[in-house]
Parts: structure tokens; C-alpha cells; sequence
């Protein structure tokens, strides 16, 4: 034991938590933030629409912390399996553990936890992160240096440029196309938060569609990673050792769909009742009312005419700017010069 707290010489450095990630954490945080301060104003709401207003914040924030939180979980596919292994390399002695492997948009996570934890004289809980920012092959390398557990580097061997089932490539572009259209989705996600504060709800509603749109690509990009050829994981005494879509990719699911129902609604309330919703969103509505002003049936007074010649008058149509002159009564020195 060493004074690096349970961890020995031939792994000096910390390891990589896959369940919160400090790029988790910070989004988190900062939506949490976001959450905090518009819920603040909702005392400032009269009425019924205050309710509808905390319901708007809260969807709108999840739909946008889940779309960025994506990018950076582990978790969109993995494996698991419980299996007696060897545990160190030029050593017959085996231990059973668990082993995980955890699959993300920029990386893999590959767990092993001891049942029970503490065998050999030693604490069996390892939790390691190979991302491809271009290969994994020099991560592999420092894996090796440090003598990370057989199980960990057989796995992760499986994701190097020389080994013959080629997972990286597949892994590594469809991580990418997937995280490219969940940003572009994020994107389409702050234009419709725009539009919903205009008096253009309709368009709204299609940007809510195409953010889900988007979603469902980025889980159709991820998704090739099942047309690969089958490349068995075989450790120990478990046999088959195959990928499963896991919570992330669900939960992208989820999250489009709900995108979907909120943009058809959307488009459908505006076709049907465009001025309920209008009112609802709190936007205005056009006002086409003309500038002049009709009063209807007016009398003109005959003995201030006396020799002129008239005609009738049936209505009378004045520019505004003309009221006051004309619904002003005469008074008694004008009338007096007038006789």
C-alpha cells in the first residue's frame, strides 16, 4: 500500500469515473441554474397561465439537458458478465468478478468489481475510460505499462487499429454522426425556444419536429454499430460476452418522441385555434383595425346654412386626426359673429 489511497506503484494514476463524469456534472449544474432563476419569476405570473409557465420551463430545460447530456454518457450500449478469470498476466490464479463494458459517443468504460471486492490481498474494483479521440492504441499502451487486469486488456485490445474484428472504426464514426446531429438537435432546440416567445408558434412547432427529427438520427447513426459482424468477447468461464442498447440510447428514445408529440400538438392547435394558443405562449395578436373612425348618421343644423345650397347627408367618415375639429361645439362669440 502506498500513500496514494488503495491504489498501488503499478497504478499511480486516479480512475475514471464512467456514472458522473465532471462534463456531466457541469451541465447538470448549469441547467440546474437556468431552472432555479426562471422558476424565481413565477410568483410574478397572475393567473392560470402560471402553472402552464412551469410546466413549459421544466419540459423545455429537460429536452435541452438531455440532449447535451448525451454526448458525454457512457452507457448508449453494454455488456456485462459475472465469470471466474485470471487476473493478472504470467499468473494462473483466478478471481470472480463482474466485468462491464460501457459504450458512449466518444469512448468505452470498462469496469471490473470483485465479488467480493477484496480477493487475492487486494481491492478488485477498476473502472477504466479509453476514449478515440483517434485511436485507443497508445490508451491501450499506457494500460499495458501499468498492468491493468487481464480481463480490462482484453477488452480493450478488441478496439485497437491491428485487431482483426475492426470495432473501432464502426464505434468511433458512428459516435460521431451521432453526437454531430444531438448537437445539431440542440441547436433546433434553442431556435424553437426562440419562436415560442414570437407570434410565429407554427414555426415553432416545426423546429420541435425537426429537433426530434435529429434525435432519431443520431440514434439511427448509432444504431450501425449492430450491423457489425459478430466479434465474441469471450472471458473466462461466461462464454459469450455480447452489447445491448442500454439507458442513454432509451432515453434518447424518450426524449424524441416527447419533442414529436410537443411539435405536432403544436402545429395542430395552430391550425385549429391559432388565438387560444397565441394567448397561451402570452404573444400578441395582429390587430388589423383601420385608423378611421365611423360615426354613423349625422344632423347638420339648417339656420347655420341659410342660403347655401346642401345636400343630405347620410354618413359621415373622418380621418382620426379630424375628430376633435369636427366634434367640437361652436361657441357663443363664434355663433354671435356668424348672425
Amino acid at each position: 500500500m502506498t500513500f496514494y489511497d488503495d491504489i498501488y506503484p503499478f497504478y499511480p494514476l486516479q480512475r475514471t469515473s464512467f456514472i458522473f463524469s465532471t462534463h456531466l456534472l457541469t451541465i447538470i449544474l448549469v441547467f440546474l441554474v437556468l431552472t432555479v432563476s426562471f422558476l424565481l419569476i413565477l410568483p410574478g405570473i397572475r393567473g392560470k397561465s402560471r402553472l402552464f409557465w412551469m410546466f413549459r420551463i421544466i419540459i423545455s430545460l429537460f429536452i435541452g439537458v438531455v440532449i447535451v447530456a448525451l454526448n458525454f454518457t457512457s452507457d448508449w450500449a453494454e455488456a456485462r458478465a459475472t465469470t471466474n478469470t485470471t487476473y493478472k498476466s504470467f499468473s494462473s490464479e483466478e478471481v470472480n468478478a463482474e466485468v462491464g463494458l460501457h459504450i458512449g459517443l466518444y469512448g468505452i468504460n470498462i469496469t471490473l468489481k470483485g465479488n467480493p471486492v477484496n480477493q487475492l490481498n487486494e481491492t478488485i474494483n477498476y473502472n477504466e475510460m479509453f476514449a478515440w479521440k483517434d485511436t485507443i492504441d497508445e490508451e491501450y499502451g499506457n494500460a499495458l505499462e501499468r498492468g491493468l487486469p487481464n480481463p480490462i486488456l482484453y477488452i480493450a485490445e478488441k478496439f485497437t487499429l491491428n485487431n482483426p474484428c475492426g470495432l473501432i472504426y464502426q464505434y468511433r464514426y458512428s459516435g460521431h454522426y451521432a453526437s454531430a446531429t444531438l448537437w445539431t438537435a440542440f441547436c433546433c432546440w434553442l431556435v424553437a425556444n426562440v419562436l415560442f416567445s414570437m407570434p410565429v408558434i407554427l414555426y415553432a412547432g416545426y423546429m420541435m419536429v425537426a429537433t426530434a427529427a435529429f434525435i432519431f438520427f443520431s440514434m439511427a447513426s448509432f444504431s450501425t454499430i449492430m450491423n457489425l459482424p459478430t466479434c465474441l468477447f469471450t472471458i473466462g468461464t461466461s462464454g459469450a460476452f455480447q452489447t445491448e442498447y442500454s439507458g442513454s440510447f432509451w432515453l434518447a428514445l424518450a426524449t424524441g418522441v416527447l419533442c414529436l408529440i410537443i411539435g405536432v400538438l403544436v402545429v395542430l392547435l395552430d391550425c385549429l385555434i391559432p388565438g387560444k394558443i397565441r394567448e397561451a405562449f402570452s404573444v400578441g395578436v395582429d390587430n388589423d383595425e383601420d385608423e378611421d373612425v365611423y360615426f354613423g348618421e349625422g344632423y347638420l343644423n339648417s339656420n347655420f346654412l341659410a342660403g347655401v345650397t346642401t345636400t343630405p347627408l347620410t354618413t359621415l367618415v373622418l380621418p382620426t386626426d379630424e375628430i376633435r375639429n369636427v366634434s367640437r361645439q361652436p361657441s357663443l362669440q363664434e355663433l354671435s359673429v356668424r348672425m
